[in-house]
């Protein structure tokens, strides 16, 4: 479980592919690997990986055929920037919401609007999590933990401040580039159990829908 607070600003060291549809992925972060150990768990980019191995600031991980298709993990390149966080522990604040870093969907951006003090950012995102995102309510971009500001049919808009436009790998994304998205998952959770007690023809608990 993560928070969707990026700890550091990794970087891609190596890809190998390891036969089938999965492939090794080394990722150089100093802060993330200082007490890693094999089997932990860090969010890249919002995805959850599980250590491998350790050695003197990089961190190697598995990255199954699943998480390839389903994510934007598959489109890293040696060099290219990532955002990190190790998984949350017990009796720390929880500063974002949480974030499970299992990746729903894969966004694109769209738009940029600069501003004196941040930017309105808005994402295309695909239709089967539209009905998760709503005004005012949570999502992670890239394992960033951001309030929704603004909603479309087929699109959502967030605000980035300063630091996280310096701090994450949001601040240098272009127009089209591809993003991981994580929608809130109580919203889930809320979804199927209205609608186990609505097939069930159940009474919906605070009257009708």
């Amino acid at each position: 479980m993560f928070t969707g607070i990026v700890e550091e600003l990794g970087e891609v060291v190596r890809t190998t592919e390891t036969g089938g549809d999965s492939a090794l992925v080394a990722i150089r972060g100093p802060l993330v690997t200082s007490d890693a150990r094999h089997g932990d768990s860090i969010a890249v980019n919002g995805v959850c990986l599980t250590v491998v191995d350790v050695d003197g600031g990089v961190f190697t991980a598995d990255v199954m055929g699943e998480t390839l298709r389903r994510s934007a993990l598959g489109a890293l390149r040696p060099g290219d920037p990532v955002n990190l966080e190790r998984a949350a522990a017990l009796g720390s604040r929880l500063g974002g919401h949480l974030v499970q870093g299992h990746i729903d969907g894969v966004g694109e951006l769209i738009s940029r609007e600069p501003a004196a003090q941040w930017e309105t950012v808005r994402f295309r995102l695909p239709a089967a999590l539209s009905r998760y995102v709503v005004e005012k309510g949570s999502i992670t971009i890239d394992g960033v933990s951001l309030t929704v500001a603004e909603v479309g049919d087929d699109w959502f808009a967030v605000g980035l401040i300063p630091t996280t436009l310096k701090l994450t790998t949001l601040g240098a994304k272009g127009v089209c580039a591809p993003v991981n998205l994580e929608v809130d998952v109580v919203a889930k959770y809320v979804e199927r159990l209205l609608g186990d007690r609505l097939a069930g023809g159940a009474a919906v608990p605070g009257g009708e829908l």
